[in-house]
């Protein structure tokens, strides 16, 4: 489906533009540079649902396509297009940016710099759209990589007191996974170049993969495997896998709530995104081959998080922990190669973002009436600020992944895809559930319950601006738990071709 509109390039334009509209704003006028991003979130967001209303869920694998020459001598173009799974994936992000905004509309750390942190919230969101829709590799790296830049000002210039070493962690971690799969790139680029299916050498990542699943690369096993670890180390940083997420803590407690939301809740998952899209279906033979090593290391990923999320006392640093042990369960159904699995975890993806933005922002409000993220310094909070007690608990929940709440159905898809191939990954991976409920429920009681203490006697509930962040928030995690439909219909064509990609895969040249 080409359409004439440049739809998808107006999607990423439009907070591009917002960025610089409110960088170049005076310090003078922050409440005008917040306002502008605001606008710009909001238009972005418009131009999101449009394209939603739009979608043909049977039609056309990739819509809404765009392609022209970027650097016709490298075979480079600049072409987008989405598929049911970056279509979600690009309306979450566009419907959490405003929001994310909004919650940080007051924070004292702006100070003057407002404009700057406004901005810099705008670019990654347009670098993160421009990599669901890229269909180019070279066009889909350069994004993946620059959005690192505009994500270290904001932990290493708004954050905490550590923050300057947590976001020279971030940027370490994620340049050298980002190399790694610069090398792989190329590599890529050099075997489609000495293929006989192509004239050249290409980036275009539908001709590579409809050649990798017809087996006509002609490149070897071996190199293939290789080039799949370069692809893969690079997404498994940023999502990220255990071993490779002991950034992320660090990152999401030094930063503010709203950049640690944008990092765990949309960044994190271009991570998990490129895992579907160019590891199994660039790949797929690899994909299947390395399969149940990555498997392990996801269940690994499942009961770690869980497990030192029980052991925090720092509420934010719990919720950070909660977020490796998610992106376990996602990667879990990724590769378990099935259609319940991994409807299961492009969903999981969206209510994933939705329920750790509820319940991080929610407790990102906490922590701004009491000033510390100390657990044991908290006590009874639902006598004195019972809309923003309740807010949590519901919050807090739908991270256990409650019946009726939205994680559940994704969660319950992936365990019982990953079953059908897996079964003690699953049984295992099913323990998860358990120490879930033990670090929300035993966090919310140790917070919230019990005797006031004095320290909390003032503490004011949710103030009208911040319930303009939550009630969005609550109604979509409601919504989608017991209607999930709308989103399945949009996935599950994207998750059959995937599926049939890899599972068809020829043999020859491989």
């Amino acid at each position: 489906m080409v359409n004439s509109f440049p739809w998808l390039t107006t999607l990423w334009l439009v907070p591009l533009v917002g960025a610089v509209v409110a960088v170049v704003m005076p310090r003078a006028r922050p409440t005008a540079a917040k306002a502008a991003a605001l606008a710009a979130s909001l238009l972005t967001l418009a131009v999101a649902v449009a394209l939603v209303v739009q979608f043909e869920p049977g039609g056309d694998s990739f819509q809404f396509v765009e392609s022209h020459w970027w650097i016709e001598s490298f075979g480079a173009r600049y072409e987008l297009g989405v598929d049911g799974i970056a279509l979600v994936l690009v309306l979450l992000t566009a419907v959490l940016l405003p929001l994310l905004l909004i919650a940080g509309w007051n924070d004292p750390r702006l100070g003057e710099s407002a404009h700057v942190y406004v901005a810099s919230m705008l670019l990654v969101e347009s670098m993160v759209l421009m990599s669901f829709c890229a269909l180019d590799i070279l066009l889909f790296y350069v994004f993946f990589e620059a959005m690192l830049i505009p994500m270290y000002f904001l932990i290493g210039g708004f954050g905490g007191p550590a923050r300057a070493a947590a976001a020279v962690k971030f940027l370490l971690y994620n340049l050298v996974g980002g190399l790694v799969m610069l090398a792989a790139v190329i590599g890529l680029y050099v075997a489609t170049a000495q293929s006989n299916v192509f004239d050249s050498g290409t980036f275009g990542f539908r001709e590579i993969a409809a050649a990798a699943t017809a087996g006509d690369l002609g490149v070897s096993p071996g190199i293939l495997n290789a080039l799949f670890l370069g692809f893969m180390f690079a997404f498994a940083v940023k999502a990220p896998l255990w071993p490779f997420h002991s950034w992320l803590p660090d990152a999401a407690v030094e930063s503010t709530p709203a950049t640690a939301v944008l990092m765990m809740a949309v960044v994190d998952k271009v991570g998990t995104f490129g895992m579907l899209r160019y590891c199994l279906q660039l790949f797929p033979e690899a994909s299947k081959y390395f399969a149940p090593v990555i498997i392990t290391l996801a269940v690994i990923g499942i009961l770690y998080g869980a497990v030192l999320a029980i052991a925090q006392t720092d509420v934010m640093r719990l919720i950070a922990y909660t977020s490796i042990s998610h992106f376990g369960f996602i990667i879990l159904g990724i590769f378990a190669m099935t259609s319940q699995g991994q409807a299961g975890s492009t969903l999981y993806m969206v209510n994933h973002g939705i329920s750790t933005a509820a319940l991080f922002l929610v407790a990102g409000f906490l922590v701004s009436r009491r000033g510390t993220r100390v657990i044991s310094h908290y006590g009874g909070v639902q006598k004195v600020a019972p809309v923003l007690a309740g807010t949590f608990l519901i919050a807090g929940l739908a991270t256990l992944s409650l019946p009726g709440l939205a994680p559940f159905i994704s969660e319950f898809l992936v365990l019982i895809g990953t079953f059908a191939k897996y079964h003690v990954a699953a049984v295992v991976a099913s323990i998860a559930l358990v120490l879930s409920a033990v670090y929300i429920l035993w966090l919310y009681q140790r917070v919230m319950t019990g005797p006031s203490r004095t320290e909390n006697e003032g503490m004011k509930d949710l103030v009208p601006r911040e319930l303009v962040v939550m009630v969005p928030l609550i109604a979509l995690l409601i919504l989608l738990g017991v209607y999930p439909k709308p989103l399945l219909d949009i996935v599950s064509p994207a998750v059959e071709t995937t599926i049939t990609a890899v599972e068809s895969t020829g043999t020859g040249g491989q």
